[in-house]
């Protein structure tokens, strides 16, 4: 997304109380964006860049108190509510900053230091390539899934306009302007871990669509929810809510053969996810007792689904099929009737 777009999600974001990560290459703005919304809202940038941090640094120095050990606030630690932390690069920290930092994300305190009602936090990292140095990849989802994830991609007009306010030369300006390709590389960004719902997840992002209007749910609504549940969630959540798709229900597509509908390719795509999910919930006997039934309708939905949607649910049925599961031989039986047709026989080879 656009550095505007980001900065304003982001202040959204912690107006409901909750944590963006800023994703982006080297440059593009995020520690900006930090500092420009410290500076829209009066509030106190503080910027911690991790990478550069021990955990004594978080922690502060230990003292002796009436008996007891107690840490010294460390001389970061904010006056007041007033204030946007900013905490930098923290996945080129090392992972015993991280478990202290995410104290400060769960309970908004670290040991007998209580961040003060009203403090903004959000953060910022490379992507996990192998052009930047990192401690680890980090890729525990109890970590991961307490933040919005927010992806920064300079935009080539945007930055124009921000440089012409910025006293950019003309020089600069005019090379950019005529071989925008310079201006960044255009590499796509991944954390390298899939992001996944769960009921945190949900109501982080209620949170913050309470801080919406209905025109800024539209327009930001799967971003934001991809951000935080997962881009399967979020496009089924945005297109059955915002794009008011119906979508019929997975037992009347495998069960009764009734596809109707399947022509909106919103509702074929959200199908497709809940086909994996009933797939993957329903119990031995009842998979077995409609075996021969699920494997013709699921030959009749490959015809009318996107191929790319339906790839989902043959990558699904092919894996369990390989596993030593509860329901592996089904799915291998499930995939023999399937791939009698020469089209879906395509398709499994292909996967």
């Amino acid at each position: 997304m656009k550095v505007e777009e980001a900065k304003f999600l982001a202040k959204k974001i912690m107006l409901a109380g909750e944590i963006p990560l800023l994703v982006g290459h080297f440059g593009v703005g995020k520690t900006d964006i930090a500092r420009d919304i410290a500076e829209e809202t009066g509030r106190k940038l503080i910027i911690l860049v991790l990478s550069q941090m021990e955990p004594g640094d978080l922690i502060g120095l230990p003292a002796r108190s009436e008996e007891k050990t107690v840490f010294l606030r460390p001389d970061w630690w904010p006056e007041d509510g007033n204030t946007l932390l900013f905490l930098d690069e923290i996945n080129r920290a090392h992972r015993s900053v991280r478990n202290a930092i995410m104290q400060l994300l769960i309970d908004r305190r670290i040991h007998n230091h209580v961040l003060p009602e009203g403090t903004w936090i959000m953060a910022a990292m490379n992507p996990p390539e192998e052009e930047y140095d990192q401690a680890d990849l980090i890729t525990d989802p109890a970590f991961i899934s307490r933040f919005f994830i927010l992806e920064v991609n300079p935009d080539v007009s945007e930055w124009l306009e921000w440089a012409g306010k910025n006293g950019v030369s003309e020089e600069v300006r005019s090379f950019i302007k005529n071989y925008p390709e310079f201006l960044f590389p255009e590499k796509s960004l991944s954390l390298k871990t899939s992001l996944k719902p769960s009921p945190r997840s949900w109501y982080k992002l209620s949170n913050v669509l309470k801080t919406l209007t209905e025109e800024e749910k539209e327009k930001y609504g799967y971003v934001l929810a991809a951000g935080i549940v997962g881009p399967e969630a979020a496009k089924a959540f945005y297109d059955s809510f915002f794009q008011k798709t119906r979508v019929p229900s997975v037992e009347r597509v495998l069960l009764k053969g009734e596809m109707e509908g399947m022509d909106d390719v919103h509702a074929a795509n959200t199908l497709v996810l809940r086909v994996v999910d009933f797939l993957n919930k329903t119990d031995r006997t009842t998979l077995e007792r409609n075996l021969n039934v699920i494997s013709e309708n699921l030959s009749k939905l490959a015809e009318r689904v996107p191929k790319e949607s339906f790839y989902g649910i043959l990558r699904f049925i092919v894996d369990e099929s390989q596993k030593d599961g509860e329901k592996s031989d089904l799915f291998d039986k499930i995939l023999e009737k399937m791939v009698e047709k020469e089209e879906l026989r395509k398709m499994v080879s292909e996967i």
